[in-house]
């Protein structure tokens, strides 16, 4: 589950590290009491009004701009909110702009140069263990310094069974260059930080750019946190956090009704049962010649109506050209799926207007084939994986 900057930046800071200070806004006139009210708190002169939404790259596409007054504080504040912003990590249409983020102006000057660091905490998945990673080259895209300078790049993994270790927090305050007290602030931030991860459930704490101040203190000026679904059970306060109008619309519906649902970018339908057996078709679709539209996992329980949800909100994706049933009737018998499928299908009328192939395999296979071949319907069926990739390239040919 993804959250907003303010958001992410209210568990660091719950968790004792320093971050950039800041009031969130949803109109101009919300914005500008929060400047006034940093300016107050704070003592900030400059504000920065960064608009939330769930990608990165805002500064690129105009979501952030700093004000050096009120009245510009309540022009950048209209501006934004209510925009469709695209940067490079939006879709093509971009994303609206529902808050803004009124944050204090942490560049000041002082008795040395500000510096920008890069600083995430995640999982290496190839050794299993949470590695923090790190760079002197804040403020930009990591891609592109792992791309063209990837010797500016650290990591250090983190043993589960102590932990980060004192040793280990100064090893990266010493690689990135730094000295005196700002040596000393970067140990405690970087521990500080990595409590964060792991007492939040968190997937990813992403911190671009980490600022070391002019006077050499260290904050966190971005938070992009990703919070672990599987374990919001635990985390109710954080589940809170969701906004449901960052997230694919389709997803949020399928999730609602129980439905494992990711949409891709492809022309293929998929509705299976089992994640195994979704990623296999998947790779089905994608020898034939073709792209997965989406992964949907129906479970164990694929009756007509929970067949019929999963054809509709399949169909909202007005990109798909076909739908492939794949079933491995396990738990669950063929013949029960085929007539769901069938059931469905005459509910749903004229609603479905592409190919549908159907592959079941396991108990009651044979019969499952034959209700579907007699059906009347223009369903064709499949028994055999490559069968069924052939169906498909047919039927979109």
């Amino acid at each position: 589950m993804n959250i907003h900057e303010y958001q992410g930046k209210e568990i660091l800071a719950s968790y004792g590290v320093r971050v950039q200070r800041g009031i969130v806004a949803n109109n101009a006139v919300e914005a500008v009491a929060a400047a006034k009210q940093l300016t107050a708190e704070t003592g900030t002169g400059w504000h920065v009004i960064k608009a939330q939404i769930h990608a990165g790259g805002r500064g690129k596409g105009g979501g952030v701009k700093l004000a050096k007054n009120l009245q510009q504080v309540e022009e950048l504040a209209e501006q934004i909110i209510g925009m469709q912003l695209i940067t490079p990590q939006t879709p093509p249409e971009g994303k609206k702009v529902n808050k803004v983020l009124v944050a204090e102006d942490v560049y000041y000057p002082g008795e040395s140069e500000t510096s920008e660091f890069y600083v995430s905490v995640l999982l290496n998945r190839g050794t299993g263990r949470n590695m923090i990673m790190y760079s002197t080259e804040g403020g930009m895209d990591i891609e592109e310094v792992a791309e063209h300078t990837p010797h500016l790049i650290f990591t250090e993994e983190i043993d589960p069974t102590v932990g980060l270790q004192g040793f280990q927090a100064r090893r990266i305050a010493f690689n990135l260059g730094l000295s005196g007290n700002a040596f000393k602030e970067m140990v405690k931030f970087i521990d500080a930080l990595y409590n964060a991860y792991i007492g939040s459930d968190a997937s990813m704490f992403e911190i671009n750019p980490v600022l070391k101040t002019s006077d050499n203190k260290i904050l966190a000026v971005d938070a992009k946190v990703n919070i672990d679904d599987n374990a919001l059970y635990r985390q109710p306060k954080y589940a809170e956090m969701r906004d449901i109008r960052e997230e694919n619309p389709i997803e949020v519906e399928a999730k609602e009704v129980g439905l494992n649902y990711v949409d891709l970018d492809g022309t293929v339908g998929c509705m299976v049962n089992g994640a195994g057996l979704a990623m296999a078709t998947m790779d089905l679709i994608k020898y034939a010649g073709f792209e997965p539209a989406n992964f949907l996992d129906v479970g164990g329980t694929a009756d007509a109506k929970r067949v019929e949800t999963a054809f509709r909100i399949i169909l909202k994706d007005p990109n798909v050209k076909a739908i492939l049933i794949n079933i491995f009737g396990g738990i669950v018998r063929c013949d029960r799926v085929a007539q769901g499928v069938v059931d469905a299908y005459k509910n749903m009328g004229d609603a479905i207007k592409v190919p549908i192939i159907v592959r079941l395999q396991g108990t009651n296979a044979e019969i499952a084939k034959e209700l579907i071949d007699n059906s009347g319907m223009p369903i064709l069926s499949a028994v055999q994986f490559q069968e069924a990739a052939d169906q498909v390239k047919a039927a979109l040919s």
